[in-house]
Protein backbone atom coordinates (compact mmCIF):
# COMPACT_ATOMS: atom_id res chain seq x y z
CA UNK A 1 0.00 0.00 0.00
CA UNK A 2 2.93 2.38 0.87
CA UNK A 3 4.84 2.24 -2.45
CA UNK A 4 1.61 2.54 -4.14
CA UNK A 5 0.68 5.33 -2.48
CA UNK A 6 4.45 7.04 -3.02
CA UNK A 7 3.85 5.95 -6.92
CA UNK A 8 0.31 7.76 -6.96
CA UNK A 9 1.80 10.79 -5.88
CA UNK A 10 4.49 10.91 -7.96
CA UNK A 11 2.34 10.10 -11.46
CA UNK A 12 -0.23 12.88 -9.76
CA UNK A 13 3.31 15.23 -9.65
CA UNK A 14 3.92 14.77 -12.99
CA UNK A 15 0.55 13.99 -14.74
CA UNK A 16 -0.61 17.36 -16.58
CA UNK A 17 -4.18 17.76 -16.56
CA UNK A 18 -6.75 18.56 -19.09
CA UNK A 19 -8.30 21.53 -17.14
CA UNK A 20 -8.61 24.99 -19.34
CA UNK A 21 -6.05 27.63 -17.39
CA UNK A 22 -9.15 29.68 -16.03
CA UNK A 23 -10.30 26.03 -14.56
CA UNK A 24 -7.24 25.44 -12.74
CA UNK A 25 -7.69 25.09 -9.07
CA UNK A 26 -6.35 27.64 -6.50
CA UNK A 27 -5.47 27.62 -3.09
CA UNK A 28 -5.94 30.72 -0.56
CA UNK A 29 -2.77 32.73 0.98
CA UNK A 30 -3.59 30.79 4.33
CA UNK A 31 -3.59 27.37 2.88
CA UNK A 32 -0.37 28.69 0.91
CA UNK A 33 1.26 29.03 4.19
CA UNK A 34 0.68 26.16 5.69
CA UNK A 35 1.61 23.87 2.69
CA UNK A 36 4.88 25.82 2.30
CA UNK A 37 5.78 25.35 6.44
CA UNK A 38 4.81 21.61 6.03
CA UNK A 39 7.01 21.00 3.09
CA UNK A 40 9.48 23.60 4.33
CA UNK A 41 11.49 20.29 6.37
CA UNK A 42 11.56 18.53 3.11
CA UNK A 43 12.56 20.85 1.05
CA UNK A 44 15.50 21.73 2.81
CA UNK A 45 16.29 17.60 2.98
CA UNK A 46 15.88 17.59 -0.80
CA UNK A 47 18.14 20.79 -1.40
CA UNK A 48 20.81 19.37 0.81
CA UNK A 49 21.04 16.03 -0.57
CA UNK A 50 20.70 17.25 -3.83
CA UNK A 51 23.55 19.94 -3.57
CA UNK A 52 25.63 17.69 -1.34
CA UNK A 53 28.19 17.67 -4.02
CA UNK A 54 28.15 21.02 -5.62
CA UNK A 55 28.28 22.54 -1.96
CA UNK A 56 31.71 23.38 0.25
CA UNK A 57 31.59 21.15 3.55
CA UNK A 58 31.23 24.76 5.06
CA UNK A 59 28.41 26.07 3.26
CA UNK A 60 25.22 26.40 5.04
CA UNK A 61 22.72 23.86 4.17
CA UNK A 62 25.50 21.00 4.89
CA UNK A 63 26.47 22.85 8.31
CA UNK A 64 23.20 23.59 9.31
CA UNK A 65 20.56 22.02 6.92
CA UNK A 66 19.45 19.30 9.09
CA UNK A 67 19.44 21.31 11.91
CA UNK A 68 16.86 23.71 10.33
CA UNK A 69 14.52 20.74 8.97
CA UNK A 70 14.39 19.35 12.04
CA UNK A 71 13.17 23.09 13.81
CA UNK A 72 10.88 23.57 11.10
CA UNK A 73 9.36 19.63 11.38
CA UNK A 74 8.28 20.92 14.57
CA UNK A 75 5.29 23.04 12.86
CA UNK A 76 4.64 19.89 10.99
CA UNK A 77 1.39 18.79 12.96
CA UNK A 78 0.45 22.40 13.12
CA UNK A 79 0.17 23.17 9.62
CA UNK A 80 -0.80 19.55 8.24
CA UNK A 81 -4.61 20.76 7.81
CA UNK A 82 -4.25 23.43 5.91
CA UNK A 83 -1.88 21.58 4.05
CA UNK A 84 -3.30 18.51 3.18
CA UNK A 85 -6.57 21.06 2.08
CA UNK A 86 -4.02 22.61 -0.46
CA UNK A 87 -3.11 19.31 -1.26
CA UNK A 88 -6.42 17.74 -2.22
CA UNK A 89 -7.07 21.16 -3.96
CA UNK A 90 -4.12 21.35 -6.02
CA UNK A 91 -4.84 17.67 -6.99
CA UNK A 92 -8.30 18.46 -8.30
CA UNK A 93 -9.25 17.46 -11.87
CA UNK A 94 -6.06 14.77 -12.05
CA UNK A 95 -8.72 11.53 -12.85
CA UNK A 96 -10.36 11.69 -9.45
CA UNK A 97 -6.65 11.68 -7.37
CA UNK A 98 -8.29 14.03 -4.63
CA UNK A 99 -11.09 11.67 -3.87
CA UNK A 100 -8.70 8.74 -3.87
CA UNK A 101 -6.04 10.43 -1.07
CA UNK A 102 -8.99 12.08 0.69
CA UNK A 103 -9.71 8.55 1.17
CA UNK A 104 -5.95 7.53 2.42
CA UNK A 105 -5.24 7.37 6.10
CA UNK A 106 -3.93 10.70 7.40
CA UNK A 107 -0.61 9.37 8.39
CA UNK A 108 -0.38 7.25 4.93
CA UNK A 109 -0.96 10.40 3.42
CA UNK A 110 1.31 12.70 4.88
CA UNK A 111 3.84 10.19 5.01
CA UNK A 112 3.59 10.20 0.81
CA UNK A 113 3.47 14.26 0.44
CA UNK A 114 6.85 14.03 2.24
CA UNK A 115 8.54 11.20 0.72
CA UNK A 116 7.23 12.95 -3.27
CA UNK A 117 8.52 16.57 -2.00
CA UNK A 118 11.54 15.64 -0.81
CA UNK A 119 12.11 13.59 -3.85
CA UNK A 120 11.20 16.13 -6.13
CA UNK A 121 13.36 18.57 -4.96
CA UNK A 122 16.45 16.34 -5.17
CA UNK A 123 15.45 15.38 -8.63
CA UNK A 124 14.46 19.51 -10.23
CA UNK A 125 17.09 21.45 -8.22
CA UNK A 126 19.56 22.45 -11.11
CA UNK A 127 23.02 21.75 -9.73
CA UNK A 128 24.60 25.18 -10.81
CA UNK A 129 21.96 26.70 -8.86
CA UNK A 130 22.79 25.08 -5.10
CA UNK A 131 25.25 28.10 -4.20
CA UNK A 132 22.80 31.03 -4.66
CA UNK A 133 20.12 28.48 -2.81
CA UNK A 134 22.82 28.15 -0.04
CA UNK A 135 22.55 31.46 0.39
CA UNK A 136 18.88 32.02 0.14
CA UNK A 137 17.98 29.30 2.76
CA UNK A 138 21.28 31.25 4.82
CA UNK A 139 19.49 34.47 4.73
CA UNK A 140 15.80 33.41 5.53
CA UNK A 141 16.82 30.66 8.65
CA UNK A 142 16.70 32.89 11.30
CA UNK A 143 13.16 33.90 10.64
CA UNK A 144 10.59 32.09 12.84
CA UNK A 145 9.50 29.08 10.80
CA UNK A 146 5.63 30.55 10.46
CA UNK A 147 7.41 33.78 9.19
CA UNK A 148 9.34 31.89 6.48
CA UNK A 149 6.48 29.98 5.09
CA UNK A 150 4.42 33.21 4.67
CA UNK A 151 6.94 35.25 3.00
CA UNK A 152 7.72 31.45 0.65
CA UNK A 153 4.01 31.71 -0.06
CA UNK A 154 3.80 35.46 -0.65
CA UNK A 155 6.68 35.29 -3.11
CA UNK A 156 4.75 32.42 -5.10
CA UNK A 157 1.86 34.50 -5.18
CA UNK A 158 3.76 37.54 -6.44
CA UNK A 159 5.22 35.31 -8.92
CA UNK A 160 1.97 33.93 -10.39
CA UNK A 161 -0.13 37.03 -9.88
CA UNK A 162 0.33 38.24 -13.26
CA UNK A 163 1.03 35.44 -15.24
CA UNK A 164 -1.76 32.59 -16.68
CA UNK A 165 -2.18 29.35 -14.47
CA UNK A 166 -1.00 26.78 -16.38
CA UNK A 167 -2.43 23.41 -16.07
CA UNK A 168 -0.92 21.30 -12.80
CA UNK A 169 0.61 24.40 -11.52
CA UNK A 170 0.62 26.09 -8.02
CA UNK A 171 -2.08 28.88 -7.43
CA UNK A 172 -3.06 31.20 -4.97
CA UNK A 173 -6.64 32.47 -5.22
CA UNK A 174 -6.76 36.46 -4.95
CA UNK A 175 -8.48 38.16 -2.44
Amino acid sequence: MRLAAILAASALAIQPTMAQAQDAPCITPAQAASLAGYALPSVISGTTKRCDTALSDKSFLKTSGPALAQRYATRKTETWPAAKAAFLVMSKGKEGADKIFSQLPDASLREMVDVVLEGMIAQEIPIGECGKIDNFVRLLAPLPPENTAELVALMIGMATAEKVVKPGKLAICKG
